[in-house]
């Protein structure tokens, strides 16, 4: 066995295709092929995403592994991302993955791709040692297809406190961007517009969920409301006032966000709180963190943008924690679309 503990994590839970090389835990290499055939979709179309993992698995790996200076007799283990996510797409990742397992005599791992999100704050670059969160420590995940407050009290020891009974927030931004006329994937560009907008301009409620759970599809609906009686009014609301109708919901949705994450910090007494998952990119999701921060005295963690949105870098990383753990799947192993954090 080697003394370098080196993982080639794959991920292909939805659109993006990416093969990573962590060692030791420190990232060698993060190649991903992106699927641009969605885009006139206005969406990822599942069937179309399978196709192109296909295509691309083979050459983002080989990539990988040469950016890293890694041969495959080199590798420890093969990390994949199990669930959840859309079952054609993580297939593909599975079966490759399964089967280069096989062919070197190395030890699978299946990923849940959530604790990957999380776990991407451990990922260290070569010559640099950068600062990570302290157990326990709460993390807002937030993506397309995931909002979850989460009490991470070791690598592998997470605790859900709370999740969106319904949509997530980035779907959220997304059919709103789709309603405003923006093209796809339309969160990012409510982003940027906004930063030129008026926050206070147009109030919106909050949805009454108790507990730390949260639900998105009362304010998307509110939302289309919203623009139907303007536009009823002023049939050019949108053109004339789009920096301010986006600096509006987006900041309504992230104080939601930060409600209860704010209460969760509070009564688990946490002051170590991070960020994850592809909304996390959002510039005042970010900005607004850093500012609670230093209002509530807390220690806070934002991913770097290449670890925001779904990448291999994660699962690798995740990969290595549960390849100390002898955390070992069987080739019998399947992917889950609604894998769950234990």
């Amino acid at each position: 066995m080697n003394k370098d503990n080196i993982i080639l994590g794959i991920e292909s839970s939805c659109d993006d295709t990416s093969a990573a090389i962590i060692k030791n835990g420190t990232i060698l290499s993060n190649i991903t092929a992106n699927q641009d055939v969605h885009n006139k979709y206005g969406g990822v179309v599942p069937e179309l995403a399978s196709r192109a993992h296909q295509q691309n698995i083979v050459p983002v790996v080989d990539l990988a592994l040469k950016e890293a200076g890694i041969d495959t007799n080199d590798l420890s283990a093969i990390a994949f991302t199990q669930g959840p996510g859309l079952l054609g797409s993580l297939l593909v990742g599975a079966t490759f993955a399964k089967s280069l397992s096989l062919g070197l005599s190395i030890p699978l791992i299946g990923v849940n791709h959530m604790k990957g999100h999380i776990l991407a704050h451990f990922i260290q670059k070569q010559g640099e040692e950068k600062n990570v969160p302290k157990f326990p420590f709460l993390c807002l995940t937030v993506s397309g297809g995931h909002t979850q407050i989460v009490k991470v009290s070791a690598p592998l020891k997470m605790e859900v406190l709370g999740e969106t009974i319904d949509d997530a927030a980035g779907e959220a931004f997304d059919k709103a961007a789709k309603l405003l006329g923006l093209p796809y994937p339309g969160g990012p560009l409510i982003d940027k517009h906004a930063q030129s907008g008026n926050k206070d301009r147009f109030k919106f409620t909050f949805p009454k969920i108790e507990g730390y759970r949260y639900s998105f599809s009362g304010l998307k609906t509110q939302f289309m409301n919203f623009l139907k009686k303007e536009l009823q009014k002023d049939e050019n609301f949108i053109e004339n006032n789009l920096n301010d109708i986006c600096a509006s919901y987006q900041a309504h949705i992230i104080e939601y966000l930060f409600q209860k994450l704010k209460k969760a910090a509070f009564n688990e007494n946490i002051n170590q709180i991070a960020i994850a998952g592809g909304v996390s990119a959002n510039s005042y999701l970010r900005n607004k963190l850093q500012e609670l921060g230093k209002k509530h005295g807390w220690k806070t963690f934002i991913p770097e943008f290449e670890y925001c949105t779904d990448n291999a870098g994660m699962i690798a990383i995740t990969g290595y924690f549960q390849y100390l753990e002898k955390d070992f799947a069987q080739q019998t192993i399947i992917p889950n679309a609604r894998l769950k954090i234990e």
